[in-house]
């Protein structure tokens, strides 16, 4: 198996787990489950937007850690402070060292539109989405078929959260649907962890015009945002670059900083 595959079946075990833990009708009662969060479309499309997504992400399979005993206490208030567009919070906790609470607290830390970044293949995971505070889920192409992409999709839009729908081909395309409001394009191959910014670009031009395209991964220069930028991509997401620092907050705002900079000048 590779590791996509590896992630996806033990995420049903834990799924089973928290279904077994936590009822969906227990996670009504959680205290962000009716609290109306700000859209990630707007941010992103708002004049003068730098479109950044930045990313709280403490390890990955392909790094190992990436910043060890990170805090979204320590870092997203100064993602805020650095004009970022949006927050991205994983929350698996195996692969990525993530988990629930981060993103609760990252909402109680900050009023920008926040991502659950997971790996979402149960209608559970969208519920629980909503309890704990998140603006928008994030929905992979490379393990859902049709049929549950538009299931999650539309249950996301009924409990009034927006859709990151992630594909790396062509074929992933087919699995879009009225439900979705931007298509993330993950420069890095979630099979082979390969970056390539022009395949990206080449599938952000057979993107529907109502989606607003995502650039995902691999963005490691201004140079890369401003390319991707020019292709017509509308937000950046960007963990690695920032997290891989000694103070992400601050290496957050200086990229900010630059890519105002430049933006002024366009």
């Amino acid at each position: 198996m590779n590791i996509l595959e590896i992630i996806v079946a033990r995420k049903k075990e834990e799924v089973e787990a928290a279904k077994e833990k936590v009822s969906l009708k227990q996670l009504q009662y959680y205290r962000h489950y009716n609290e109306k969060v700000p859209s990630f479309r707007d941010s992103i499309l708002k004049p003068g937007a730098n479109g950044i997504i930045a990313e709280f992400k403490p390890q990955s399979p392909s790094k190992g850690d990436i910043h060890a005993g990170a805090s979204v206490e320590d870092i997203i208030p100064g993602y805020a402070k650095a004009g970022v567009a949006g927050i991205s919070i994983l929350t698996d906790a195996d692969f990525f060292g993530g988990h629930n609470n981060d993103l609760t607290r990252g909402r109680d830390l900050c009023q920008l539109p926040i991502i659950r970044k997971e790996f979402i293949i149960d209608p559970y995971q969208v519920y629980e989405a909503k309890a704990i505070g998140a603006s928008a889920i994030l929905l992979i192409g490379a393990i859902l078929d049709k049929q549950q992409a538009l299931e999650l999709a539309s249950l996301a839009a009924s409990l009034e959260m927006e859709v990151l729908f992630e594909i790396h081909d062509e074929a992933e395309l087919e699995l879009l649907n009225s439900y979705v409001q931007l298509v993330g394009i993950n420069n890095r191959n979630l099979k082979t962890f390969e970056v390539d910014l022009e395949q990206s670009i080449r599938l952000a031009a057979q993107l529907p015009d109502s989606m607003v395209p995502i650039a995902e991964s691999g963005i490691a220069s201004a140079e890369d945002y401003f390319h991707l930028r020019a292709a017509g991509f509308k937000g950046f997401l960007m963990g690695e670059y920032f997290m891989k620092e000694k103070n992400p907050s601050a290496a957050c705002q200086a990229f900010c900083e630059t890519v105002k900079e430049k933006i002024s000048t366009l």
